[in-house]
């Protein structure tokens, strides 16, 4: 049953999965798409790289394990509760990285962000172009009205990327995720619209 709200949705019900995912342009000619089939070798090489190991626990470890991921992606654009893109350059089907908008709150307004950049790709700006260019989109074109990322406090690449592409460092999560090697303090970075 639907619950009643005090006030309306910042974001209409049905706005996002009544249509299909977006490719979104990128600066310095890279490209926002949906995962495809041809992806699924790219993606799993990504899990076995140290440092995106290092920093995110849930890995796939199979190409049948990916290939249910990419499922699950569809499903969320579907229920809108999420959207998965493929960083890519615009000439080719080259993957570069990954990039998130996850737990969709259309009521508030509100979603996160996660992401990560394959080793041939980092140091040319490929995680903040991209976030910048999904910021964009997401709080102008969608509407959405605050988007959060977190980090480790340990993972300092990650802090680069957020607050060079407008995301305000707000405070310190204390021993609020697991990784490997134990809990970690989370970095909390926000961008708001308008702001």
């Amino acid at each position: 049953m639907p619950r009643a709200l005090s006030t309306p949705p910042v974001i209409a019900p049905g706005s996002l999965g009544g249509s299909p995912q977006p490719v979104l342009p990128v600066t310095g000619g890279l490209l926002l798409r949906p995962w495809e089939e041809a992806d699924v070798p790219a993606f799993l090489s990504a899990y076995q790289d140290d440092e995106i190991r290092r920093w995110h626990t849930r890995r796939p470890s199979t190409e049948g394990q990916v290939q249910e991921w990419f499922e699950a992606y569809r499903q969320d654009w579907k229920h809108e509760k999420g959207g998965h893109w493929a960083i890519t350059c615009d000439d080719d089907a080259e993957v570069l990285g990954r990039i998130a908008l996850r737990g969709l709150d259309f009521d508030d307004g509100m979603a996160g962000v996660a992401y990560w950049v394959l080793p041939a790709a980092r140091g040319a700006s490929v995680a903040a172009r991209g976030l910048r260019s999904l910021t964009t989109w997401a709080l102008a074109e969608i509407g959405f009205h605050r988007l959060e990322l977190d980090h480790s406090t340990r993972n300092h690449a990650s802090c680069r990327v957020a607050t060079k592409s407008g995301y305000l460092l707000e405070g310190t999560k204390r021993s609020a995720a697991v990784h490997d090697d134990g809990r970690h303090d989370m970095h909390l970075h926000a961008c708001i619209r308008g702001h």
